[in-house]
């Protein structure tokens, strides 16, 4: 993954800031053993008080220039869950996709991801 990740503000107070760290390298960690598209290097960036994934669009169904695309939005819940969310290109927004999740079962969608739903 990019080494220039984006970190979401963090209260440095506070226990959470470990934790913050550690759910980005969860992420980029599993986002490198998906199994679609594994010659597309995702980039990771803060989103809220949560995570966005980017991806180069390379079939260039949403961006006919193959430009960089978001497709998923890990939101935290609290409690060590999540919300999951996938770009609607179409509608400019974010839709949502699971919640009550821990972080494995969100990264599981996305790097399964059959239906196409975050990787067009």
């Amino acid at each position: 993954m990019n080494a220039a990740v984006r970190r979401p503000p963090v209260d440095r107070g506070r226990s959470g800031a470990a934790v913050v760290a550690l759910d980005a390298a969860r992420i980029e960690r599993a986002l490198a053993a998906r199994s679609r598209y594994r010659y597309v290097k995702p980039r990771l960036e803060a989103e809220g008080q949560g995570w966005k994934i980017l991806s180069a669009n390379c079939s260039r169904k949403v961006d006919p220039a193959g430009g960089e695309i978001a497709i998923a939005w890990f939101e935290p819940e609290g409690g060590g869950r999540w919300r999951l969310h996938a770009r609607d290109h179409v509608e400019g927004r974010w839709t949502l996709q699971g919640q009550g999740l821990t972080l494995e079962q969100a990264l599981a969608q996305v790097c399964r991801d059959t239906q196409r739903v975050f990787w067009p």
